[in-house]
């Protein structure tokens, strides 16, 4: 059973949910271009992008994608770029004032990067008679994957954030020591873990609709 079902939302009311996100991230971008900060403006504009990703798969690929997974993605960007700038009035962005809103993204984004592992791995699976990928080594890729993405993601903080420095501009990533990396990586594993587990439950349409496209691809 999906959570949405547990918790009585509609597909309906997510849809509600994630559209108001988009309106925020919107939002938050004009804020970045009033107040001249540029590591606002430059995550707002990504996480927009980012949100059309579901509609951009959908009309150019044929690949629906749920409501909850919808809400899902748009949740993680928004949740990211509101942590950088905050209630108006506020003395602090969450992301500095509140210890554990970061690991809170890690873990979020991190599920969101497994999901992509798992779909893609899956439908490969699915496509491929000659390929065979058990449950368990399914689980363990992963792990392995989202640890993998997270390594590289924590250098591309490291190199945005020092490049940022050195030209005295604002940085779009910022990295906050050796213990927050680390940190950082536990909850990476942690959201690998979250979308290994309900995995089959959320992500079997999107993986069916991509088995489907790479059947009629290969077929032509």
């Amino acid at each position: 059973m999906k959570l949405r079902d547990r918790l009585g939302i509609s597909a309906r009311r997510q849809r509600q949910l994630a559209w108001a996100m988009e309106v925020g991230l919107v939002g938050m971008f004009f804020v970045g271009l009033y107040e001249g900060n540029t590591g606002v403006i430059v995550n707002a504009a990504v996480a927009l992008g980012v949100t059309q990703l579901p509609s951009a798969l959908e009309r150019d690929l044929g690949i629906s994608m749920d409501s909850g997974l919808v809400l899902w993605i748009t949740a993680a960007v928004f949740l990211h770029v509101f942590g950088s700038v905050g209630l108006p009035g506020a003395t602090g962005t969450p992301y500095d004032s509140t210890w554990w809103y970061d690991h809170v993204t890690h873990a979020l984004s991190a599920s969101i990067v497994a999901a992509a592992g798992y779909t893609g791995a899956r439908a490969i699976d699915e496509h491929r008679d000659d390929i065979y990928l058990p449950p368990r080594f399914m689980f363990v890729f992963i792990l392995l994957f989202v640890l993998a993405f997270g390594v590289f993601w924590e250098v591309i903080e490291f190199a945005v954030s020092g490049l940022g420095s050195i030209i005295g501009a604002e940085s779009a990533l910022t990295q906050y020591g050796l213990e927050d990396t680390m940190l950082d990586l536990v909850f990476n594993t942690l959201g690998a873990i979250i979308a290994a587990t309900w995995g089959t439950a959320y992500l079997s349409g999107v993986v069916d609709a991509l088995t489907e496209r790479l059947d009629v691809r290969s077929q032509g």
